[in-house]
């Protein structure tokens, strides 16, 4: 009977080990972008957080929402793949690929668009913002990540609606973060 039931125990986990899926790759971000360290994912959780936490935060402010779109899409898979991040809750991780889907469908970005891609179309974005280059921002904006016209993407980051898995994964994110002590990096 032990040698039955521990044949079944090893086959039941190596079928388990073989049903997990690969883990995403996240976008690679250039240093700095959520602040003057390296560390982008700290930045990352603690802007997004607040940012996503009301409208009237990023309401006519196109960057800061675009940065804390860029958050959320790039989060997404790095909570998932790095190790960093092992001891943040799978719910956490599991709310952050909702937000993930549910921000890019408020945006306007393909739900199938490779990370990278998205990070790219968000950074260049933020940079020709900043820049204050409004035909290059349209001409960004035009690029196939985006489904919306480029002037309806633009409006919807002059005035980015609340998306509540978007405040709640973020801000679940960085308390775990604070909680685990790694906020002390940034």
């Amino acid at each position: 009977m032990f040698g039955r039931a521990t044949t079944i125990l090893i086959s039941l986990l190596v079928t388990g080990c073989a049903a997990i899926p690969p883990q995403p790759q996240p976008a690679q971000l250039p240093p700095g972008v959520y602040g003057l360290y390296q560390d982008n994912d700290l930045g990352a959780m603690n802007d997004s957080s607040w940012a996503l936490a009301a409208p009237s935060r990023t309401a006519s402010d196109p960057v800061e929402a675009a940065k804390a779109v860029l958050a959320v899409d790039y989060l997404a898979d790095e909570l998932q793949a790095s190790p960093r991040w092992l001891l943040i809750s799978p719910f956490t991780k599991q709310h952050m690929l909702q937000a993930r889907t549910d921000t890019r469908r408020v945006v306007g970005i393909a739900p199938n668009a490779p990370p990278q891609l998205v990070a790219d179309a968000l950074l260049e974005t933020i940079k020709t913002l900043q820049a204050g280059n409004r035909p290059a921002v349209m001409q960004v904006l035009a690029v196939p990540v985006f489904t919306l016209t480029p002037e309806q993407t633009l409006q919807v980051l002059i005035n980015l609606p609340y998306i509540r898995s978007a405040n709640i994964a973020t801000s679940e994110a960085a308390a775990e973060a604070l909680s685990h002590g790694d906020n002390q990096r940034q």
